[in-house]
């Protein structure tokens, strides 16, 4: 059981209290690799499952998921080529949706959970939700724009990841820490803990521990997925993100008209890492709302 790290002095005291919350690091095998991921709550719970973007990790969701720990079972995964997960030969969204469900079977939770899923990890959580709906009991999308291409995936986007600097030390690698794409505002006490857990050491210092290989996979199917999602389903925008007005009313007609589209209010792209409180204040209304209510169904 890991409890969590010393308290950065300049964070807030509701960041503190989440990073006190302990954990758990597990690893489950699925199609021939290794896949860490973290667990907060008592078992048998409902289940939450949270899913990184594109050369992220489970570390970036550790200030939200762990303030849902009083209620839910929680994970957070490191898909494989992320974070402390096995590299594969070749990935795609099939593989890491496998990743997705094995990890919510291995973690102990109550019945099928709620997945959520920011930015690349939005389109597993999206074909999670149109391939294995009957073993997941909703989804939440997080700034995951379907009309035009992931942004981890554009070409900008690849290039930056393309070839992973070394650098001499960890000091020297998180001062250079930076989003893809970037955006006006992080929090530093995020961006200083989330650049700690993204290093591994090599040959000459430390690097990124992302698998470049990842952003090779293609993508070309999320249009036909939103028609083929079936299980409960909501959208979150960022005020200032890439998922436009427009692209989530195009969204928002391709799921039947029955899934919510939430703006995350003065949100970038990167919400849990400047509007936190707004990300875990909307996913608690709506869990709320679930509980209690009668999903809508595709006419």
């Amino acid at each position: 059981m890991n409890e969590s790290q010393t308290p950065d002095q300049t964070a807030p005291g509701w960041y503190s209290a989440a990073m006190s919350v302990p954990y758990e690091d597990r690893t489950v095998h699925v199609g021939g690799a290794d896949i860490h991921y973290l667990v907060w709550g008592e078992p048998d719970r409902p289940g939450l499952v949270f899913v990184h973007g594109g050369a992220a990790h489970a570390h970036w969701w550790t200030h939200v998921a762990a303030q849902f720990a009083r209620v839910y079972r929680i994970a957070a995964i490191d898909m494989s080529g992320h974070g402390d997960s096995d590299r594969r030969d070749r990935y795609s969204l099939e593989a890491w949706c496998d990743e997705v469900v094995t990890v919510a079977a291995d973690a102990d939770m109550a019945g099928p959970p709620i997945v959520i899923g920011h930015s690349m990890g939005g389109f597993v959580t999206l074909a999670t939700a149109a391939t294995r709906g009957d073993q997941i009991a909703g989804a939440v999308i997080l700034d995951s724009p379907v009309r035009r291409p992931d942004p981890e995936m554009e070409t900008g986007s690849r290039s930056q990841f393309a070839n992973p600097k070394v650098y001499p030390d960890a000091a020297t690698a998180i001062a250079r820490f930076r989003t893809v794409p970037e955006q006006e505002h992080c929090e530093p006490y995020l961006m200083s803990h989330i650049a700690a857990q993204s290093l591994m050491e090599v040959d000459g210092g430390v690097t990124w521990k992302f698998d470049p290989g990842i952003f090779l996979s293609p993508r070309s199917t999320a249009n036909e997925l939103l028609r083929q999602v079936t299980c409960r389903i909501a959208l979150f925008r960022a005020e200032h993100g890439l998922v436009t007005a427009d692209i989530g009313a195009y969204m928002y007609e391709q799921l039947g008209q029955v899934a919510p589209v939430i703006e995350i209010p003065l949100a970038g792209h990167h919400m849990m890492l400047d509007q936190p409180l707004l990300v875990v204040t909307a996913l608690r209304t709506l869990l709320a709302d679930w509980e209690h209510s009668v999903p809508f169904e595709r006419s």
